[in-house]
């Protein structure tokens, strides 16, 4: 959450000023027929309007004090010009798009109030709902933060379309594989099609996609292991949990019942181990699960464990052997699978929820032994190929985890010889190979992958051509936009000019305007034939533009009358908003 003094510096700065500067350009243009003045600028200007109706209009209360509905108020407005693209009125639909492209869901928690307020206009309308700036407020209202985090892409991973795109590819690819036989040694699992393919990814701030079958159950098997040793740390602590089961690789086969030098288990990802775990648990494991999982689809396949039960015959000398059994029984979906996932890369926080459902302590412990021991007999390969801490299951489950940016749940059924999902593990391989994910990947030199948690030097030109454009073609609505995104308004194209260059030589008074008294540019930049952006505005002979560039000369230069520093906070602090 952001404190209110910050908030309030976007509203008595930032904010107030983009306000205003539609005002102004509604009254330069107020002799154009039909001209209206939009509603909050009117109310803004008007000097017939009480002392307390103007209060509450520059969101004050009566004795002068900044409030916090005006101050959101504020924050509202930018953003719902940042989506319309500087019109007065959007379509729902339109707008649920825009929502979506960014990565989250309208089924997410968080945005619950939002949706519902929206469901209930359609309900009230007969016709095609258009989104105006006094509805907007109404349904963003509680959501004003993340909404403003998601469209200046201040998420983990910016351009999430283009990151799904790639998502796409490597889905398809691995989808081609068809090596592999599904589990017949649990009857319940024999049933399922080989062809079954899905993959959800949930990121820490909540972005999510999916593809394929990804709302088909299927049970956690052992990726369940990870899951109850995290809750065991959570409740007893690592010290009392490691007296009885051990840390290392054991070197055999998942299901062989074996005991280190120390004669425990050796690690809680075998059999043996999560048996031994399972006896530690004293909480509803269910619970902690659903919470993992942001409280989406997680249930019970009494068939499986049913199954399980008539087929291990070897294991029942091991008095907690039935209650494991029944951990592995538990059902996901992939799509509730990665929630899950993504609370382990959140550091056991739910990044849909919210909620802490586990320890630093537990989830740290966790990702270290699903590196090391997660994948059966494959867990050394997997470590050196894909460096992520994963766990698979003999259902066709793949949780993978990428600290601090996502989590992943892969499903396939056709498993290789050592238990692991044939199409899940190609999906990781495949992954580490396109983005730079792999734990010991140089993020710094090594330029061959892509880092989808930063923006390329492609979009950096393409920020200078839109910025120029809309300069030369007087769009101060993009411009607005842009401020919003945090774009640097300061950009330089190949022949140094600035956007206040490329204004003042088409004699754009509103873009020249915004540019100085909002964005507080710098008009002292020389572009490389050593003119600054007032040269360039005597040169064409735009008289009005000069007058203005003359004046706000005087007041960059002067520290008495407009301190720079203040200034320069203000617009930090708009910059730093999400």
């Amino acid at each position: 959450m952001y404190c209110l003094k910050a908030l309030r510096g976007v509203r008595k700065g930032a904010a107030e000023a983009l306000l205003k500067d539609v005002a102004r350009r509604a009254l330069c243009r107020g002799d154009a027929p039909g001209f209206a003045l939009p509603r909050r600028a009117d109310r803004l200007l008007s000097s017939s309007a009480p002392v307390q109706g103007a209060a509450e209009a520059e969101g004050r209360d009566p004795h002068g004090n900044v409030s916090r509905k005006g101050i959101f108020s504020g924050l509202e407005d930018m953003l719902f010009y940042t989506i319309t693209d500087g019109e007065d009125r959007i379509s729902i639909s339109r707008f649920i798009s825009a929502v979506k492209s960014t990565g989250l869901l309208t089924s997410d928690p968080r945005l619950r109030d939002c949706m519902r307020e929206l469901r209930s206009a359609v309900r009230e309308s007969n016709g095609d709902v258009m989104m105006d700036s006094e509805l907007f407020r109404k349904c963003v209202g509680s959501n004003i933060v993340l909404l403003t985090q998601a469209f200046r892409k201040k998420f983990i991973i910016p351009d999430f379309e283009t990151f799904v795109a790639n998502i796409n590819q490597i889905y398809h690819k691995v989808q081609r594989q068809e090596d592999g036989r599904v589990a017949d040694y649990i009857p319940h699992l024999a049933k399922f099609s080989p062809d079954l393919w899905g993959v959800s990814l949930c990121t820490v701030d909540g972005q999510r996609y999916s593809m394929g079958d990804t709302r088909v159950p299927f049970c956690l098997q052992s990726c369940v292991k990870p899951l109850e040793y995290a809750i065991a740390v959570h409740e007893a602590g690592t010290e009392r949990v490691h007296r009885y089961v051990g840390k290392e690789p054991s070197g055999l086969k998942f299901n062989k019942l074996s005991l280190d030098e120390e004669d425990k288990p050796h690690n809680p990802m075998v059999n043996a181990g999560a048996i031994v775990i399972s006896s530690l648990i004293k909480v509803n494991v269910m619970d902690f699960i659903t919470k993992m999982a942001g409280r989406e689809f997680v249930g019970f396949s009494n068939a499986t464990f049913q199954s399980e039960k008539e087929t291990g015959d070897r294991n029942y000398a091991i008095g907690y052997y039935l209650k494991e059994k029944k951990l592995c029984s538990i059902e996901v979906t992939c799509e509730s699978g990665s929630v899950m996932a993504a609370t382990l890369a959140n550091g056991g926080i739910c990044p849909i929820t919210g909620e802490r459902v586990l320890s630093t302590e537990a989830v740290r412990n966790t990702l270290s032994l699903m590196h090391s021991c997660g994948m059966y007999d494959f867990s050394g390969q997997f470590a050196f190929h894909v460096g992520l801490p994963a766990k698979s299951g003999v259902s066709g489950a793949v949780l993978l985890v990428v600290p601090n940016i996502m989590g992943v749940m892969c499903w396939s059924p056709p498993l290789d010889k050592v238990g692991n999902s044939v199409r899940g593990i190609h999906f990781c391989q495949e992954l580490v190979s396109v983005f730079n994910f792999h734990n010991y990947d140089n993020l710094r030199h090594f330029m061959k992958k892509l880092d989808p948690r930063r923006q390329s030097d492609d979009e950096r030109n393409k920020s200078v051509v839109n910025l120029m454009f809309a300069a030369y073609s007087g769009d101060v609505s993009a411009l607005r936009r842009f401020a919003l995104s945090s774009m640097n308004m300061e950009l330089k194209d190949y022949d140094s000019r600035t956007a206040l260059h490329v204004a003042a030589a088409e004699g754009h008074v509103d873009v020249v305007l915004f540019l100085t008294e909002v964005c507080k540019v710098n008009p002292f930049v020389k572009d490389r034939w050593g003119n600054i952006p007032l040269d360039d505005a005597v040169q064409f002979g735009h008289e009005n533009v000069v007058k203005i560039l003359q004046q706000y000369h005087h007041l960059y230069s002067a520290p008495e009358s407009m301190p720079r520093m203040e200034d320069n906070q203000k617009l930090e602090t708009m910059k730093g908003v999400a």
